[in-house]
């Protein structure tokens, strides 16, 4: 979690990685795994078996931990054995992740490893967790090298139209995969309707492709074919609440770390995410991913409650770093002074705190907000749900803005436009500064 603690500069290295690339990486990746998926489940059932969801070649999961692991990982390239045990934590929660989510959605596993010696939950186990390491510290090591020195030898204008167009065909597959997938698990009256407004043709060609995909479906993943859900149908959580979740989290995150760094500190410093308003972005999604992911694990026990909070916790803020120090130029904590740290991101003993959050909130702060959440449900009118929402909205791409101009002009750029003048005048590096007091800009090398 990012407290304040010693904050020590540090320089680190380029990260060489920007939209184009990340896009590649996940591109290539996601076609990879589809193959070695693939690859694999045809020479256990001795016939063709294609592990793709929808109509392209893509394992999407693959990708998306490819592109965690890229950014995350980067500055630990030289490492092999910070890379394999980071790739294998990363990849491991990206696939829990996913079977999660997949069976909160659509009350089905996609998947299970119950079987398997060392899982958990059915969801990973301790083979694959350790292939994913191996891959993923052969992806940094040397395959993204690869792809990088294949990519230069493109013209730019090539490259970029090749990018875009292997992500828009990527988009639209992804979003067929979730509306055959819905429609697959949960026929939808909505989604009836507007099949019938298409047309005969369009209709005609959508029961064809949603035939085909359905059949693959069965065939790639018969344990999600079962008629019957894995899980009990719990009340699912609108978009309402997740958004009344991520600001009440976000507020509380900033209450507490503003306390703690007071108590080690013994000064009041902002601990705000954003410009207008005490709120902890990492603490609000924090929050609500516990809330989607772990809700009705009530039942566990604390200590695995806790390790799962170690885990998960660790490893989001570890992105969650190396993310904003891609996008913005700055790192916003360093745990650098901290025994066994992880490149200053992040720090076993914040992980243990995390662990100690994820048994608070689940046990006593969900439940808690909750029942709040449901009394005062009626009184809270949708027009305010709206503004809370756009408020929200203005104030995160307001912040992006203020900080990406902020290291703009710390970098000595002059503004470029009408908008860049704005934010000089608003958010000058004095306001920045008593904004995000621990954030240091990083110095690349080269």
């Amino acid at each position: 979690m990012p407290l304040p603690g010693p904050f020590l500069f540090r320089e680190r290295s380029a990260m060489n990685l920007n939209l184009y690339t990340l896009c590649v990486i996940y591109l290539v990746y996601s076609f990879l795994g589809w193959v070695g998926e693939t690859v694999v489940a045809t020479a256990k059932g001795r016939r063709f078996t294609n592990r793709g969801v929808a109509s392209g070649p893509f394992c999407f999961v693959y990708g998306t931990a490819g592109v965690l692991i890229t950014i995350g990982l980067n500055d630990q390239h030289t490492s092999l054995a910070a890379l394999f045990f980071g790739s294998m934590i990363y990849a491991t929660v990206v696939e829990w992740l996913t079977a999660k989510l997949l069976e909160r959605i659509h009350h089905r596993r996609w998947w299970d490893y119950s079987d398997k010696k060392f899982n958990l939950d059915g969801y990973v186990c301790l083979q694959y967790s350790l292939l994913w390491g191996l891959l993923g510290m052969a992806a940094v090591r040397w395959g993204n090298d690869l792809l990088f020195r294949f990519c230069a030898h493109l013209p730019p204008l090539l490259f970029h139209a090749v990018v875009w167009v292997g992500m828009a065909l990527a988009v639209l597959d992804q979003i067929s995969a979730m509306v055959v997938v819905s429609r697959y698990a949960n026929r939808h009256p909505r989604l009836e309707q507007l099949n019938r407004e298409l047309g005969r043709g369009s209709e005609r060609l959508r029961q064809k492709i949603t035939a085909s995909v359905e059949k693959r479906i069965q065939r790639a993943y018969p344990t999600a074919a079962r008629p019957e859900p894995t899980t009990s149908a719990e009340k699912q959580l609108s978009l309402a609440d997740l958004l009344w979740l991520f600001v009440i989290g976000a507020f509380l995150g900033d209450v507490v770390e503003t306390i703690f760094c007071r108590i080690t500190a013994g000064v009041w410093m902002s601990r705000s995410s954003l410009v207008w308003g005490p709120f902890s972005v990492v603490w609000g999604l924090a929050l609500v991913l516990a809330a989607i992911l772990l809700r009705g694990g009530e039942q566990k026990s604390e200590s695995r409650i806790f390790w799962f909070g170690v885990i998960l916790g660790g490893a989001y803020e570890y992105v969650c770093s190396a993310v904003t120090e891609l996008l913005f130029g700055t790192v916003f904590w360093d745990y650098s002074g901290f025994k066994f740290n992880l490149g200053g991101r992040i720090n076993l003993l914040y992980c243990f705190f995390w662990g100690i959050a994820a048994v608070t909130w689940i046990r006593y702060g969900y439940p808690l907000v909750a029942k709040g959440m449901k009394a005062v449900k009626r009184r809270i009118r949708p027009w305010m749900t709206a503004l809370l929402a756009v408020f929200m909205a203005v104030n995160l791409v307001t912040s992006a803005l203020a900080l990406a101009r902020y290291d703009a002009r710390t970098s000595g750029a002059a503004p470029a436009n009408a908008v860049d003048v704005l934010l000089d005048e608003h958010f000058d590096n004095a306001r920045m500064e008593r904004i995000y007091p621990n954030a240091k800009k990083v110095e690349k090398a080269g």
